[in-house]
């Protein structure tokens, strides 16, 4: 461990000196590049110099614990200090950890009514308003890609565009059956129903993450339906592409001018594309990617939100949270940090087996 605190330490001067490099400062491209990285590696340094702040006063505190007159001060100083070290030391090992690679990726949000027709469509709906009002939360920005609504006021399928500091590492613990338990409002006798919605969170592909070729698409336009406006309903503004080697087709109807649509339209292939080829090579290396989306049916499930007993379990955790009111409201913190340190607990138990 000591070694790589080197190297990033090192790495990390070397990159702050470069933000001063003409070349550097001078093309924005290089720029933010230089910037992301700093950021990166500044918590581990910031870390690394408190420990050994914190370890040279320990040292000293123990020197002066033999002192007749300082000796008791020193010694409750002492101890305060062992505990920061501790702590410390915890920390830094894991920002030394591997992290994901696309936690700091913006995403594409994909939901998808499951089992349980209109409920189904209706529970879609608020889960993407949870979302939503989530990102709002956090101060992210998001944009609508598609939509297909129901007729009782749900969404069939939804997919969003969400922009902001780490939003993969913290959305994408999302992925997966999302299933309701509930009275619904048409039902007159009183009975829970069960429903379910999927959920994929796709990291958002760079140009430099996969190579599409446009003679590997196959692109159509068309007349946009639904809500928009006449010029949506009047122009041939939607696009629908298909990429042709593997048969992945991807539509946008949301903006008035075909050349935005087919930008969206793009940028959620890239996604597709970039996602299928992650799960590729973790097969090849014999990885577990637990939190895939199922086929919707409402026996797969991560996550059962249990109205009547006002309750959201997380199954892959095990754990149980109230306030569905607030839960459904976005306030999905405690949820999600739950999963993170699930994540860190596994990070660490692989980096030490």
């Amino acid at each position: 461990m000591l070694e790589k605190l080197h190297l990033l330490r090192a790495e990390h001067a070397e990159l702050q000196a470069r933000m001063s490099d003409p070349s550097v400062y001078g093309n924005p491209a290089e720029l933010a590049k230089v910037g992301k990285r700093i950021a990166q590696l500044g918590p581990i340094v910031e870390t690394a110099q408190q420990l050994e702040s914190a370890r040279k006063a320990l040292q000293e505190a123990e020197v002066l614990s033999a002192d007749p007159e300082l000796g008791p001060m020193a010694q409750e100083e002492a101890a305060l200090l062992r505990d920061a070290c501790a702590g410390l030391e915890v920390k830094l090992q894991d920002l030394l950890l591997p992290r994901d690679p696309n936690d700091d990726k913006n995403v594409i949000v994909e939901i998808r009514a499951g089992t349980g027709g209109e409920e189904a469509a209706l529970f879609a709906a608020q889960l993407l308003r949870m979302y939503l009002r989530y990102c709002e939360e956090r101060g992210w920005k998001h944009s609508l890609i598609s939509a297909q609504h129901a007729d009782g006021g749900g969404v069939k399928e939804v997919v969003v565009k969400i922009e902001g500091n780490e939003t993969y590492g913290h959305l994408k613990f999302e992925s997966g059956v999302h299933r309701v338990q509930r009275v619904p409002e048409t039902e007159a006798k009183g009975r829970v129903h069960t429903s379910a919605a999927t959920v994929a969170v796709l990291p958002e592909a760079e140009d430099a993450d996969i190579t599409i070729r446009n003679e590997d698409l196959r692109i159509d336009t068309y007349r946009a339906s639904g809500a928009g406006g006449q010029h949506v309903n009047k122009t041939e503004s939607a696009v629908r592409i298909t990429h042709m080697p593997t048969g992945v087709v991807v539509a946008c109807q949301t903006e008035r001018s075909q050349m935005q649509n087919r930008e969206l339209a793009m940028q959620l292939l890239r996604s597709r594309l970039y996602e299928a080829e992650q799960e590729r090579l973790a097969k090849e290396r014999g990885e577990m990617r637990s939190m895939q989306v199922g086929s919707g049916d409402r026996s797969e499930k991560i996550r059962t939100y249990n109205f009547p007993q006002d309750r959201c379990t997380d199954h892959r955790i095990g754990q149980n949270f109230s306030n569905l009111p607030a839960i459904m409201d976005g306030h999905l913190d405690d949820i999600v940090q739950a999963l993170r340190e699930q994540e860190r607990l596994e990070r660490l138990a692989r980096a030490t087996s």
